[in-house]
C-alpha cells in the first residue's frame, strides 16, 4: 500500500510539524557534513511554497534525556536558514509555552526549529502526554527523518497517530529506491556485508540468503565466519559464542544456492593502534600475533569480480577499518568496483556511505541511502514503524 506524501495533503496555510534528521556531525558547535540537511531542502521548499508555516524538529546526538547544549540544534537552524535564504526562528525548546507561542504566531511562508527532542526522554520513550504537547503545536504532521524510520519514538510514531499525516519527499525517495529494488531486483542480485559483529547482523544475513545470489562478506564480521570454517584468525576480533550462528548460515547458503564469499586472504597487523608490521596474508590463516584489519589483494580480486558481473549491488557494511588510510584498501576497491558496474547500485547508509563519500564515489551509486539501521530493516523486507503508521493514500 502507498503512504499519503506531501503531495496527496492540503498544507495551505496550516502549521506542519515537520520530523527531519538533522544528526549532523558537529566539531566545536561547527557543522562538518551538511547533506543530511541539504537532503531536506526540496521537502521543506515545497512546504513553504504551498502556503505552510513549517515547524522543524530533530534529535541531535546522544544527550540521553537531559540537557546538554553541544547538542544543541542551534547551529542546524542557522545552516538551514542560510541554505533556504530565509531567517529560521529557533526555539531553546521543543515543549512548553514559549515554543507554543512561538509555533502560536508563526505565519504561512516561516520556518521554526525546535531545540533537540532527546533533550527529554520522553522523546525515545514514545511518551503519550510529550507526544500530545508535540501536536498541539500544528494541524499537519509530516515524517522525513528516514534515519529515524525504525524507531517508534513520539516524534516519529506517537504524533503521528494525532494528527492528519504523510511523508516527505527523502522518504519517498528512499522507499522507492530500496523497497522496489529489493522486491523487484534485476539478477544476478549481489548482497555486500561488512562491520563489526555477526550478532548485529545475522537477521539481514539470513534474510539476504533468502534474496541474493551472490553474498560477500567483510569487516571483522567475516573473520568469525572463518573460525567457524576452522581456519584460524590470530589476534582477530572473532565472537567465539557467534560460531555456531555462522556455520548455520554457511549451510543456509549452500542449501539456497547462494555463493557466500568470504575473504581469501587478509591485510594483517601486529598492533591496530600503533602498527609497525602490516602484510596481506598467503591464505585466509592470520598468524597468532597478528590481527586482521581489511581483505586482502586476492579477496579484492575475487570481489570485484563478483561486482562486475552484477546486475543489482546493495551494500552495508565496510570490509576493513577504513577510517585509517592504511587499512581502507578493501572499501575503497569495493566502492569503485560498485562506481564501475553496470548494475543498480543501493549503499545502505552509514559507515559504507560515509566511505563512498570519501572516496568520491558517490554521484556514481544510484542511490546512497541517508539512514543505516533504517536501510538495513528494509534491505530484511520489514516494514518501518514510522511509514506504517502514515495514512495510505
Amino acid at each position: 500500500m502507498e503512504k499519503k506524501t506531501i503531495e496527496n495533503i492540503d498544507v495551505y496555510g496550516k502549521k506542519v510539524l515537520l520530523r527531519v534528521d538533522f544528526n549532523v556531525p558537529l566539531k566545536n558547535g561547527v557543522i562538518t557534513d551538511d547533506n543530511r540537511i541539504r537532503e531536506e531542502l526540496p521537502t521543506i521548499k515545497f512546504l513553504l511554497n504551498n502556503g505552510a508555516a513549517v515547524i522543524i524538529m530533530s534529535h541531535l546526538g546522544r544527550p540521553d534525556g537531559e540537557v546538554k547544549m553541544e547538542y544543541s540544534l542551534k547551529p542546524t537552524a542557522e545552516k538551514l536558514g542560510e541554505l533556504l535564504g530565509i531567517e529560521v526562528k529557533f526555539a531553546k525548546d521543543c515543549i512548553g509555552n514559549e515554543t507554543r507561542k512561538m509555533a502560536n504566531s508563526l505565519k504561512n511562508g516561516e520556518v521554526l526549529m525546535l531545540e533537540n527532542l532527546r533533550f527529554y526522554a520522553e522523546e525515545e520513550e514514545n511518551d503519550k502526554q510529550f507526544c500530545e504537547k508535540l501536536a498541539r503545536i500544528a494541524d499537519v504532521y509530516v515524517n522525513d527523518a528516514f534515519g529515524t524510520a525504525h524507531r517508534k519514538h513520539a516524534s516519529t510514531y506517537g504524533v503521528a497517530k494525532l494528527l492528519p499525516n504523510a511523508v516527505g519527499f527523502l522518504i519517498e525517495k528512499e522507499l522507492k529506491n530500496i523497497v522496489d529494488v529489493i522486491n523487484n531486483p534485476k539478477r544476478p542480485l549481489v548482497g555486500i556485508l561488512g562491520g563489526a559483529k555477526v550478532s548485529d547482523k545475522i537477521t539481514i544475513v539470513e534474510s539476504l540468503l533468502n534474496k541474493v545470489d551472490v553474498l560477500l562478506v567483510g569487516g571483522a564480521m567475516a573473520y568469525t565466519f572463518l573460525a567457524a570454517n576452522n581456519y584460524h584468525m590470530g589476534k582477530s576480533r572473532v565472537e567465539t559464542e557467534m560460531i555456531g550462528e555462522a556455520k548455520r548460515l554457511i549451510e543456509l547458503a549452500d542449501k539456497k544456492g547462494v555463493q557466500l564469499l568470504l575473504p581469501v586472504d587478509h591485510i594483517v597487523t601486529n598492533d591496530f593502534n600503533n602498527p609497525t608490521k602490516i602484510k596481506n596474508t598467503v591464505n585466509a590463516n592470520i598468524n597468532s600475533d597478528y590481527l586482521g584489519v581489511d581483505i586482502g589483494k586476492q579477496t579484492v580480486k575475487l570481489y570485484k569480480k563478483a561486482i562486475k558481473h552484477a546486475k543489482t549491488v546493495i551494500w552495508n557494511g565496510p570490509m576493513g577499518v577504513f577510517e585509517n588510510d592504511k587499512f581502507a584498501n578493501g572499501t575503497k576497491a569495493v566502492a569503485k568496483a560498485m562506481a564501475k558496474a553496470k548494475a543498480t547500485t543501493i549503499v545502505g547508509g552509514g559507515d559504507s556511505a560515509a566511505a563512498v563519500i570519501k572516496f568520491g564515489f558517490a554521484k556514481k551509486m544510484t542511490h546512497i541511502s541517508t539512514g543505516g539501521g533504517a536501510s538495513l530493516k528494509l534491505f530484511e523486507g520489514k516494514v518501518l514503524p514510522a511509514v506504517d503508521v502514515i495514512e495510505n493514500k
